[in-house]
C-alpha cells in the first residue's frame, strides 16, 4: 500500500531549531542574489574605471618622477648609435645609486651656460592639448613637451684630463688614446675643434658619436672646462636602451675597453684648467646641430 498522503513534505521536519535558523537564511540569500538593474552596473562599471585610471596614473608619475622616462632623438647628432626619431628609456638612478661612468649615453637639461646650447629653441613648450593636455603630461601618461634636454656620451668624469688634437687623430683620457667603436663611419674622433682640458669638480664632458655634426662640450667651452663641461644636477639619467622603433630596439650598453685602460684622475679638479684652443669649424662658426630630446 502506498504511505504518499499527497502533502508536501515539510521541510523543517526531522530539524533542529539550529538548522531550521540556517534554513531561513539560505533563503534570504537567495532572494539578495536578484540582478543589479542596468543603471547599477553601468555605476559599478564608471567606478571600477575611475579607480583603475586613478591609480593609473599614479603609478604613472611615480615611474616618470623617480624610476624611469622616455625620451625621443629628433637629430642625428648621435648617429649611428640613435637616430632621429628612435626613443630611449633613461634611468634616473644614475648618477645616484648607480655610478656615472665614461661612456654613459646621458640626457642632461640645457647647461644654459653662458648662453642656451639649444640657442632660441631651448625652453620651447607646445600650447596644444590644454589644462587636460598638461595634466597628462605631468603624470607622464603624455610626452613632455619642453624642448631644453639634450643627449650625448661621457668621455671625461670629474678630475679627467680630455685632449683632442682638432684633425684625425684620437680622443685622450688622463693621457691615455681611446678607441670609440660608436664614432659613426666616415668622422674622426678629434675632429672640428682642439682642446685640452681638465674636468672640473661635480662636472663630465660631453661628446655626440656624429662628431661633426654634434654641439657638445666642445663648441660651448672657453678652453678651460669651465663653460663646456655639464653639471651633474642637470644630468636626468643614463639612456639604457631604444625601445622603438622595433627593429632598433637594442641595449646601450657601456663600452668597458674603450676606456678600460684610462687611469682614474689622480685629483678632481676644483676649479677650470687647462689650455685649451680653438680651431673653428670651415665655417668659421660652431657646428649648429644640437641633440634635442623630448619626454616620449
Amino acid at each position: 500500500m502506498s504511505q504518499y498522503t499527497g502533502r508536501p513534505e515539510d521541510p523543517t521536519r526531522g530539524r533542529t531549531a539550529a538548522d531550521t535558523d540556517d534554513l531561513d537564511d539560505d533563503l534570504d540569500d537567495d532572494y539578495d542574489d536578484e540582478p543589479r538593474s542596468f543603471g547599477a552596473t553601468i555605476l559599478a562599471g564608471i567606478k571600477e574605471l575611475v579607480i583603475v585610471v586613478v591609480l593609473a596614473m599614479a603609478l604613472s608619475f611615480v615611474v616618470k618622477t623617480w624610476l624611469f622616462q622616455a625620451f625621443y632623438i629628433p637629430s642625428g647628432s648621435m648617429e649611428n648609435t640613435l637616430v632621429k626619431d628612435d626613443r630611449v628609456i633613461v634611468s634616473k638612478l644614475t648618477p645616484g645609486p648607480f655610478d656615472l661612468k665614461r661612456g654613459d649615453v646621458v640626457v642632461f637639461e640645457d647647461p644654459g651656460a653662458p648662453t642656451p646650447w639649444l640657442g632660441d629653441l631651448g625652453g620651447q613648450r607646445s600650447n596644444v592639448g590644454g589644462p587636460f593636455h598638461d595634466a597628462l603630461v605631468f603624470v607622464g601618461l603624455l610626452p613632455e613637451d619642453s624642448e631644453n634636454h639634450l643627449i650625448k656620451r661621457v668621455i671625461g668624469l670629474p678630475g679627467d684630463h680630455v685632449q683632442a688634437d682638432g684633425d684625425t687623430g684620437k680622443i685622450k683620457v688622463n693621457g691615455v688614446e681611446i678607441t670609440e667603436p660608436y664614432v659613426k663611419p666616415g668622422d674622426y674622433p678629434s675632429e672640428g675643434k682642439k682642446f685640452d682640458i681638465t674636468v672640473p669638480a661635480g662636472r663630465i664632458w660631453v661628446m655626440g658619436d656624429h662628431r661633426s655634426d654634434s654641439s657638445d662640450s666642445r663648441w660651448h667651452d672657453d678652453g678651460t672646462g669651465a663653460t663646456g663641461s655639464v653639471p651633474m644636477d642637470k644630468i636626468v639619467g643614463r639612456a639604457l636602451f631604444v625601445v622603438w622603433p622595433i627593429d632598433h630596439v637594442t641595449w646601450l650598453g657601456v663600452p668597458e675597453r674603450t676606456f678600460s685602460q684610462v687611469p682614474t684622475a689622480t685629483t678632481p679638479s676644483t676649479k677650470p684648467t687647462g689650455k685649451g684652443t680653438v680651431n673653428p669649424s670651415p665655417t668659421g662658426k660652431p657646428r649648429p646641430s644640437a641633440t634635442t630630446t623630448k619626454v616620449g
